[in-house]
Order: C-alpha cells, then sequence, then structure tokens
C-alpha cells in the first residue's frame, strides 16, 4: 500500500491536473479536504516509535518573535545584533542547531527573539528537525522569516508553503464564517455575500468528507475552500494559527539601491543588513508596531503614577483584548469581582480622568486606577435594586426603610 507521502503526492498531481471553474469546484473541495487529512495524520506524533528531541524554551518577557528561514541567511547575526546574546555565526550552512533565545529591550517592555535552525525543504515532514522548529514558530507571537535580498524570491515561496502545510497563516484573519453541529436536520447554508466562491454544493462535498452531516454554515465573507476547511480544522489536533510575519531581507549592502528600493516597497517586508548595521532600529519599530503591545501604568489614590514597571496588554494573551477587564484580570482575577469602575489618563478618553467601566479599551501609555466596590456597593449588587425592596432575579420580599419605621412606631 502506498505511504501517506505517496498519496499527498498524488492528490497534489491531481489537483495540479485539474482545471479551477464553476463546474470542477467541488471536486476540488472533496480533493483539498483529503489533503489536509492526510497532513494532519503525517504531523501526528507517533505513539509506537521513539519520540524525538524537542525545542523546551521557557516563555520570557510580554511577547515572543521567532526567526524562520533557510540555513545561512543570518538569523544568528541578526539575533546577536539585536540582542546581544552570542550566535554561533559562520560561513556554513547548519551552525545553530539548536534553539537560541535572546531578549529584546524596547519602550520598557521585554521581547523574546528565538533564534531556530534553518529549514530545509519537506520540513512540514520532519525533515532537518523540521517539526521541532514549526512547533516553537506555532508559540509564537509574531515571525520574522529572514531571507538573502541575493536570491530569488522562490525562497519566501518555498517558506509559506511548509508553515501553511502545518496550519500557519501568514498575516491573515480568521474567516468570518461560523459552523455550528446539530444533532439532525442535515446542512443548513446561507452566505451573506453575493457571488461568493463558497457554495452549498462544495460545503456538502466538503463536509461529506469529513462525515459531519448535521451542521449549520453561516458565511459572513467571501470566502473560500480553503477557508472553510480551516474553520473545521479548529477543533482538531492541529488547529489553524494565525499569525504576524515580517519578511526580513538581509544582505542589502550586496545589492544597488534600485534593488533595495524594490525590496523594501513590498508588503509587510523590511530592507536590513546585518553586516553594515543598516536599518536595525527601524526593524525594531515594526516589531513593536506589529506586535501592538499596549502599556498600562497603575495607580493608587492619592499617589503619583508608577512609571518604571508597566504593564503590557498583547493581543495574544489573556482574553485576548485591550479592555480594562483583561488588565484587572492581569493583576488578579479577584479583583474583578470587588471591581466599581477605573480611572483613567491618557489617549484613549476625551477627558483626564474619566470613569470607565470594564469594557473600555485601553490605549498605549494610558494611566489606570482602580476602584474597588463598597460594601454597600456589594449589598446594592446583591439585592438588584437601590432601594433594596426584592432579591434579584426572585419575588423574595425585603424590609426596607419605611416598613422598618411603622414596625418601631
Amino acid at each position: 500500500m502506498p505511504g501517506i507521502l505517496e498519496k499527498i503526492a498524488d492528490i497534489e498531481k491531481e489537483m495540479g491536473h485539474t482545471q479551477k471553474n464553476k463546474g470542477t469546484s467541488t471536486h476540488l473541495g472533496a480533493l483539498k479536504a483529503k489533503l489536509c487529512a492526510l497532513r494532519r495524520e503525517l504531523l501526528e506524533p507517533s505513539k509506537t516509535g521513539p519520540k524525538q528531541a524537542g525545542f523546551e524554551v521557557q516563555r520570557y518577557g510580554d511577547s515572543r518573535v521567532a526567526l524562520i528561514g533557510f540555513p545561512s541567511v543570518g538569523k544568528s547575526s541578526l539575533l546577536s545584533a539585536l540582542t546581544g546574546v552570542e550566535s554561533e555565526v559562520a560561513a556554513y550552512e547548519f551552525t545553530t542547531l539548536t534553539c537560541i533565545p535572546g531578549v529584546i529591550h524596547h519602550n520598557d517592555c521585554k521581547i523574546q527573539l528565538l533564534d531556530l535552525p534553518g529549514i530545509i525543504m519537506g520540513a512540514a515532514q520532519g525533515k532537518g528537525r523540521g517539526r521541532q522548529v514549526i512547533a516553537t514558530a506555532r508559540s509564537s507571537d509574531m515571525i520574522m522569516m529572514v531571507l538573502d535580498a541575493t536570491k530569488d524570491d522562490d525562497q519566501r515561496k518555498f517558506l509559506t508553503k511548509e508553515l501553511e502545510d502545518v496550519g500557519i497563516r501568514l498575516n491573515k484573519e480568521r474567516p468570518k464564517m461560523s459552523v455550528n453541529r446539530t444533532k439532525t436536520g442535515g446542512l443548513k447554508f446561507n452566505c451573506n455575500v453575493p457571488n461568493c466562491e463558497l457554495t452549498r454544493e462544495v460545503c456538502h462535498s466538503i463536509l461529506q468528507t469529513y462525515k459531519i452531516y448535521n451542521v449549520d454554515v453561516v458565511v459572513h465573507d467571501n470566502c473560500g475552500i480553503d477557508d472553510f476547511i480551516d474553520i473545521l480544522e479548529e477543533t482538531g489536533s492541529a488547529p489553524r494559527k494565525y499569525v504576524k510575519c515580517l519578511y526580513v531581507y538581509n544582505k542589502i549592502d550586496m545589492l544597488s539601491i534600485a534593488q533595495v528600493d524594490e525590496l523594501a516597497r513590498q508588503p509587510h517586508a523590511v530592507v536590513i543588513s546585518c553586516y553594515k548595521k543598516i536599518n536595525l532600529d527601524g526593524l525594531v519599530d515594526l516589531i513593536w508596531d506589529g506586535l501592538d503591545l499596549r502599556r498600562i501604568y497603575t495607580k493608587k489614590k492619592g499617589m503619583f503614577p508608577d512609571f518604571s514597571d508597566p504593564m503590557v496588554l498583547t493581543p495574544q494573551r489573556g482574553d485576548k483584548t485591550m479592555t480594562i477587564a483583561n488588565a484587572v484580570g492581569m493583576l488578579h482575577r479577584d479583583m474583578l469581582l470587588d471591581f466599581k469602575c477605573a480611572y483613567i489618563w491618557g489617549e484613549s478618553v476625551r477627558s483626564s480622568p474619566q470613569i470607565c467601566g470594564l469594557k473600555h479599551i485601553v490605549g498605549d501609555e494610558d494611566v489606570m486606577q482602580i476602584i474597588k466596590m463598597s460594601v454597600a456597593d456589594q449589598a446594592r449588587k446583591a439585592h438588584g435594586k437601590k432601594t433594596g425592596q426584592t432579591l434579584a432575579g426572585g419575588n423574595t420580599k425585603v424590609i426596607g426603610v419605611k416598613e422598618k419605621k411603622v414596625l418601631r412606631s
């Protein structure tokens, strides 16, 4: 019987020979679903074979950035230039054989930078410790794809394909659609977008491959077959990872000004030179903007704010929001029970200070003072109404002030 790799090659060959039109969209959808299932089976660790050692790197700092690239493109030199960590640098390939961490100190924040071994073709299938490299990349908040500016752009396409094969989506957002399984009713398909690529027939063909027969599908945006398969894989063993990516073109000191200008104008791209120390500060600024870190300074009543150690909110940690609720929850979860309001100074409010609730979205370098509920506030919250006549959620009557006066008289 053919192995998994042979089956994947056969399906990819058949997809390459199939013309893309409305008549073949259903067949292509079924092929893509089978291909995704085979890749998932390939990536699952073997239960009988020996376990391969992975990269155990403790998460440190406020965010994590992983360096991905082919061997000998300058990842170790970039790590040393940005963090000061001495990583082995040489002119031959595969100098780095394990994960080497470093820390970028920028704007009172700590950004962990990971130098991973070089990826070779077939890393998604486990070649060259590719699974360990990709597994570490999945745990990062941003990926920096280090490329050799002196070579063609095929290296970027190959690396993107290797990451796409293991479920890492670069510079993409989660598709705007919902898939809810039901007990009965079959397939219910509702699309709010005219001329959408995803049709009911295509969804039915893909769901048959996944053996899902009763489901409600609602499409809110122009989504394709790959987007629908990504949504179905969310509950599987290899959920999709949507992460931002910077394409870092190194060795620009060996190019002309026109070639550097052409590379710099590409989306999500930045040009640098580790040897000549060119544009390293601009790279750090782009990392900061891409991570969307927001510093929150806390303040006690009657005292000045503490500007020495900010609390950092990120879109990847906590409840993945930039609200006051996330900030209070990061301090301590029990503080949410006694939370009354917060005074906010900064760019996110119209007047400083402004009284805000838990749903308020804070800005960078905002100052926050938390106000806890008093005993009377807790009693009002428990009774529901300010008069205290009835308990919240029931008809149990509580003796009020007027009734107490009548009883006393």
